[in-house]
């Protein structure tokens, strides 16, 4: 039997008739471009997350270049933060001149070590963006702290984590502005490319509403160099039809990974495999990564390949190992944490579609692969 690592076709199938009925109505309106069908995406999503504004956006990496520019974030300017994460964290702070520093993960988080981002912090410091990685909230309360004290913003890249929570507060609501990701992938997904930038600051949403129209709040009158980060309708529409989905998906992850959780630790000593710390908040699980140290990763994702189970490596090289980061970054001490979690860290399956015999079969894979 095979375990597919995403099963996006369980996902869509259910929503097929109502996702091509929404399509439809957006191209019998012929409005495909912002409008009517993103307002009330806009609306919906911001009482889900329980923030003020949401503004949609072209792209995850979007929201995360528009929210700097509506910071002003430029050249001169230093911006901490992790080297564990995909790639357009960092990128996004680059493309702006600003400078990307780089501070240390905690081991079991995978998430910003408060204290190493504290020793980072510089003159230059303008911003910083906490990633809640895989899912799983950063330490909130120790990095808002971090940046009251600096007197620079907190941004929260949620890439991966809608829904998840913090002290009971829902991410994205919890720094200066958040940016999520809409990729066909993520727990709430379109069919492309779309992302949300969220903030409770009036003049901030405003700001970045006017920087994804090309900086023009009129038609043909632009008071910023801006750039085309909207968001089509079109995926608006489908993200509007899967919204009211998207807590019973995050309840299906939260039931997969309690499973995971009791039969790895079961199976497999803990010496060959760590299954991840779920953390004081609610983990969204978007990824469900466990540790496999001793230079065995590479082998039991081979093992699992070969019984027809998809895998996966987030992130087989840290960023400020990039050729890129090698001029125009900056490493605050050593990211021996960040190498470490490269070599060691395997995402397992988890989304909704995942069965309780595909679990099975992907820890007795795993049991097979690091026996003594």
């Amino acid at each position: 039997m095979s375990v597919p690592f995403v099963d996006l076709a369980a996902i869509h199938d259910p929503l097929r008739e109502a996702m091509l009925s929404a399509i439809a109505s957006v191209i019998d309106r012929d409005a495909y471009v912002l409008g009517a069908e993103v307002d009330a995406f806009e609306r919906e999503i911001a009482a889900w997350l329980d923030v003020p504004h949401a503004i949609g956006v072209s792209s995850g990496t979007d929201a995360l270049l528009s929210a700097l520019m509506a910071l002003d974030v430029g050249p001169g300017d230093e911006v901490v933060t992790t080297p564990f994460t995909f790639f357009a964290t960092a990128g996004a702070i680059a493309r702006l001149g600003a400078t990307p520093v780089f501070a240390d993960i905690e081991p079991r988080s995978f998430n910003l070590a408060p204290a190493r981002v504290e020793a980072a912090l510089s003159p230059r410091t303008k911003a910083i963006i906490a990633v809640h990685l895989f899912g799983r909230a950063a330490d909130m309360d120790a990095l808002s702290a971090i940046a009251d004290r600096a007197g620079v913003a907190l941004i929260e890249d949620a890439a991966q984590a809608i829904g998840a929570e913090w002290a009971g507060r829902r991410v994205g609501g919890l720094g200066r502005v958040g940016c999520f990701s809409f990729f066909p992938a993520k727990n709430l997904g379109c069919l492309g490319d779309g992302g949300l930038v969220t903030t409770a600051d009036d003049a901030l949403a405003a700001r970045i509403r006017r920087l994804r129209t090309h900086g023009g709040e009129k038609r043909y009158l632009h008071n910023e160099v801006g750039g085309n980060f909207r968001l089509d309708a079109l995926q608006a529409a489908v993200l509007r039809v899967k919204l009211p989905e998207l807590e019973g998906w995050t309840a299906a992850r939260e039931a997969n990974a309690r499973a995971y959780d009791a039969m790895l630790r079961q199976a497999i000593p803990a010496e060959a495999l760590l299954p991840p710390d779920p953390g004081p908040g609610r983990h969204a699980w978007n990824q469900y990564v466990v540790r496999i140290p001793g230079g065995r990763r590479d082998a039991a994702r081979e093992a699992l390949s070969a019984e027809g189970i998809g895998s996966a490596v987030y992130y087989p090289l840290a960023l400020h190992q990039q050729p890129c980061f090698q001029t125009g970054a900056r490493t605050a001490g050593p990211m021996s944490e960040a190498e470490r979690a490269t070599a060691e860290v395997l995402a397992l399956p988890i989304a909704p579609g995942l069965t309780p015999d595909g679990q099975e079969q992907v820890v007795a894979t795993l049991a097979r692969a690091l026996a003594p």
